[in-house]
């Protein structure tokens, strides 16, 4: 049975996160083109159970005692599916049994669903949530997110507005931008003006850094970047680019080599730098890699010269 919890990831808006990956492969509300895990194969609204919260908040606890007993740091758990995790219908209630292991929450969600009340009171309980919002024209929205049928991107934004009204803890945002798609200056100052009113803790600008599903999708060149930055900051927002991950690359270590790097490619896809860093902080040796390749239980691709390695789900 595989893991669900992976990590713990360094993460430039977490520190060190240990992950939850509550929704299976790819169930999402939406298809971006440029996901890091691949497109989307089952696009849904229904929130629905996929794991028993019990087994998410054993397996949480039990891992969480491993990383302890070798005094690894974990800043957040965090929800951060390769889906959307507010379908999970019992993310509520997870949120409020694992904040009793003392560590604070997170939630990384796209915010499709923040129309909705019930996923509003869901969210309510994380000490932290990041909401994505690549867009403010709903053409363009449709571009970048490729949307499932039937959402309505005025409501969403509303979502997220109420949301924000009655969410009074630590609330990020987060653009992701790809060349010639969402980084017009148009684009950019409506963006940066709905933002503003919600006063995010961080608005966060990033580009793609790892393998897209859409294999045009490319990063936007440096000056544009610069553009969207000071939009951002002439609207009085705290703006933090990511361009290029962070600088701390050390992934945690539960004691399962091959385990650790198949959950954490699930979902981050893993540079072949930072795999041959986890290898060395678990005494291992690249014959791991070499094996799972072999039983093509992960797959590597090559990106702007350099190579990842993620999992391989079709087999």
């Amino acid at each position: 049975m595989e893991r669900i919890v992976f990590g713990p990831v360094p993460s430039r808006r977490l520190g060190q996160s240990l992950g939850v990956n509550n929704i299976p492969h790819k169930v999402c509300t939406y298809s971006c083109i440029y996901c890091q895990v691949g497109k989307t194969e089952n696009l849904t609204l229904e929130r629905k159970t996929f794991y028993p919260p019990e087994r998410i908040i054993e397996e949480t606890g039990r891992v969480l005692a491993s990383l302890r007993e070798r005094n690894e740091k974990v800043d957040y758990i965090s929800f951060v599916s390769d889906g959307e995790p507010t379908l999970d219908l019992n993310l509520g209630r997870m949120i409020s049994e694992l904040g009793r292991f003392g560590v604070r929450i997170a939630v990384i969600t796209n915010g499709s669903l923040l129309w909705m009340e019930d996923v509003r009171r869901d969210l309510a309980g994380a000490d932290l949530v990041s909401v994505k919002i690549d867009a403010f024209s709903p053409e363009t929205w449709k571009k970048i997110n490729s949307p499932a049928a039937n959402l309505d991107y005025t409501k969403i934004l509303r979502g997220i507005e109420k949301f924000r009204e009655g969410f009074g803890k630590t609330f990020l945002t987060e653009t992701l931008l790809v060349a010639g798609v969402n980084d017009s200056e148009p684009e950019l100052k409506k963006i940066a003006g709905f933002l503003k009113p919600l006063s995010p803790s961080v608005a966060y600008i990033g580009i793609p850094t790892r393998p897209p599903a859409e294999q045009w999708v490319s990063p936007p060149p440096e000056d544009v970047v610069n553009m969207a930055y000071m939009i951002f900051t002439r609207e009085g927002l705290k703006t933090e680019l990511i361009l290029g991950g962070v600088t701390d690359d050390r992934f945690g270590y539960t004691g399962d080599i091959e385990g650790d790097i198949l959950n954490i490619i699930s979902v981050h896809p893993m540079s072949r730098r930072q795999v041959q860093d986890l290898l060395e902080k678990a005494g291992g040796t690249w014959e791991t890699v070499e094996k799972l390749l072999a039983c093509k239980k992960a797959r590597e691709i090559e990106y702007q010269g350099e190579k990842y390695y993620l999992k391989n789900f079709k087999r």
